[in-house]
């Protein structure tokens, strides 16, 4: 059965509702004939745990082009999984645009055509983040329960930015302080350009939040996507229904009260405005402003209630994908905290989806 996606319009889904996706696994390659070859126990993983929609991480990629993109697409087709997101890290968390730096209009030429190519692909969505200078993190991992460790972010202790083998440290990190001004033009500049390449291409882009949120932190504003007020600005100036958000639910937690509303408020104003296109569901262990900062921790774990996320997503009519984020050190390593974060999160779907809760 193929029920055509309302979220992303071009999906199409084989059950109704919140689809839950998740990350692939291994490698992808081509061999000497040009053919795409995927790793067959990441596919069986995914195919174990009744996951369709997946997520190619740039690392994956043997070639950024509309053919590679679109054979990729296909192999994994012959095995029942469905592209939802294939990523380019390094048209990702792009300082030159963010900051307006001398390779802005390079960097936006590639970012084009790399929107373009995902269309030509038949691949209709795309996330993208606008941090000046990287995710933040304090230099330890820190345990939560039951010893497994996990990244966080204690603004009184040693922390850094890190993206791309790029480390950013403060007091700033690209040798001045930049201005809210200088950040909001250096977006319009931007998103200016990427909207007409979006529509035409058929791409829908999902901004993803700062992480953190909220903070100035290495001298760069986060007044964009750092909270809720300059969300509904920045989509009002793109002013594209192929300009929307990935939520990423732990990042908003986060910035607390300082983003300015809750997950589920943001969630309830983007359905209603039909820019809600993907969302990371990640727990946290507090704010950012309370003594010690955050953690990132178990789904269950946190100090929301990941369950009413789900509900406003199912009361909202959301189709789209949610996938678990920033997985933490398990025993039994990489695959058990996929296994345990992703049958959580279907098992919530589940329940409040066909049970009612």
């Amino acid at each position: 059965m193929a029920i055509p996606m309302k979220t992303i319009p071009g999906y199409f889904n084989s059950k109704p509702g919140i689809q839950v996706g998740t990350k692939m696994e291994g490698p992808i390659y081509k061999d000497e004939r040009g053919r795409i070859h995927v790793d067959m126990q990441g596919v069986r993983f995914l195919q174990q745990m009744g996951v369709e929609w997946v997520m190619i991480g740039a690392h994956q990629v043997p070639e950024h082009s509309a053919a590679c993109y679109k054979a990729i697409r296909d192999a994994l087709g012959e095995h029942g999984l469905k592209i939802y997101r294939l990523a380019s890290d390094e048209l990702h968390n792009m300082p030159d645009i963010t900051l307006g730096l001398e390779n802005r209009d390079r960097m936006i030429d590639k970012y084009l055509k790399y929107i373009s190519d995902l269309g030509e692909a038949g691949i209709h969505y795309s996330t993208y983040a606008h941090m000046g200078n990287g995710i933040w993190r304090s230099d330890m991992r820190r345990p939560v329960r039951g010893g497994a460790t996990a990244g966080g972010l204690d603004l009184g202790a040693p922390h850094q930015g890190h993206w791309m083998g790029d480390t950013f440290e403060g007091p700033l990190s690209h040798g001045r302080a930049f201005s809210e001004e200088e950040i909001w033009e250096n977006y319009e500049y931007f998103i200016k350009k990427v909207v007409p390449v979006a529509q035409s291409a058929d791409v829908y882009i999902g901004i993803h939040p700062d992480d953190p949120p909220v903070y100035t932190l290495g001298g760069v504003p986060r007044c964009v996507f750092g909270t809720f007020e300059g969300y509904k600005k920045a989509l009002k100036i793109a002013d594209s229904d192929h300009i929307g958000v990935c939520l990423c639910v732990g990042c908003w937690l986060e910035g607390g009260d300082a983003v300015g509303c809750t997950p589920v408020e943001f969630i309830r104003y983007l359905l209603a405005e039909k820019k809600l296109f993907k969302l990371h569901v990640r727990n946290v262990t507090a704010p950012l402003d309370q003594e010690g900062g955050f953690n990132e921790t178990f789904p269950d774990a946190g100090y929301a209630n990941l369950i009413d996320v789900i509900q406003a997503l199912h009361d909202g009519g959301f189709d789209g994908a949610i996938m678990n984020d920033h997985l933490i050190d398990m025993v039994g390593g990489h695959y058990t905290c996929e296994a345990y974060f992703t049958s959580y999160l279907k098992g919530v779907v589940d329940a409040v989806q066909n049970h009612k809760l």
